[in-house]
């Protein structure tokens, strides 16, 4: 069984990997709603664009991200059952289809990609379980795994789950909303000042306490679901 490395550079290595927008787990067939919210017009420039990412990063923090350090933390624990636990409570926070379809083709992409990178008997029952469709399998609980099990700190798995939801919005944006290169840069630059007063908050959540309130999400996902723009997956 292999185990979380004790060298900060590989650590490091192994979160720029796991970021990377290479890394192939399918993050860009998603626009996480923005597609329908550009065809609708609610999103048409850099600023509205601003307002919805910060949205999508603040409903992500303190659910996806809390269901990601519980899983993290029970990974160093050695206690399955808690990431099952976990797993399972996320699916049931998502309200529409779309979302639950997005993190689970996610996370049983990167929980093969997991099987291939580490030697972990964990890892293995997990990716055994989402394939039977014991579990559901979702990408917050596969990032708090796998940035566990390559010794990525607590705090840094967040910052990547931060990362994650806000560049994902922000390059489907590049390819449906009138903005620039420069556009989104300056957002993503300016809400990482955000991130850890998200994390401190998100840190001492159980996952009963997991909160959002972004209801225009939900029926975008529905108008999406009947909608004829399909240049993503959701």
């Amino acid at each position: 069984m292999s185990t979380p490395t004790d060298s900060h550079f590989a650590a490091i290595s192994r979160l720029l990997q796991f970021t990377d927008s290479t890394f192939p787990v399918g993050t860009f067939s998603f626009s996480n709603g923005l597609e329908t919210a550009g065809f609708e017009n609610m999103v048409n420039d850099a600023e509205t664009l601003r307002e919805f990412v910060w949205s999508q990063s603040l409903q992500a923090a303190y659910s996806d991200g809390v269901a990601a350090l519980h899983a993290y933390r029970a990974f160093k624990e050695g206690d399955y059952d808690k990431i099952a636990d976990a797993d399972k409570m996320l699916l049931l926070f998502k309200m529409n289809d779309e979302a639950r379809l997005m993190l689970k083709r996610m996370g049983k992409k990167f929980a093969e990609l997991a099987k291939k990178l580490f030697n972990n008997p964990m890892i293995d029952r997990w990716l055994e379980e989402i394939k039977a469709e014991k579990t559901p399998g979702l990408f917050p609980i596969a990032q708090g795994i796998a940035y566990a099990a390559a010794g990525v700190s607590e705090r840094d798995l967040f910052v990547a789950h931060q990362y994650g939801v806000v560049n994902m919005v922000l390059s489907a944006a590049l390819r449906c909303v009138k903005v620039s290169h420069y556009d989104t840069q300056k957002i993503l630059f300016d809400l990482s000042d955000r991130v850890e007063g998200l994390y401190d908050e998100a840190s001492r959540m159980e996952l009963k306490d997991m909160n959002a309130f972004f209801p225009e999400l939900d029926i975008l996902a529905s108008l999406h679901e009947k909608g004829a723009m399909r240049m993503f997956m959701n």
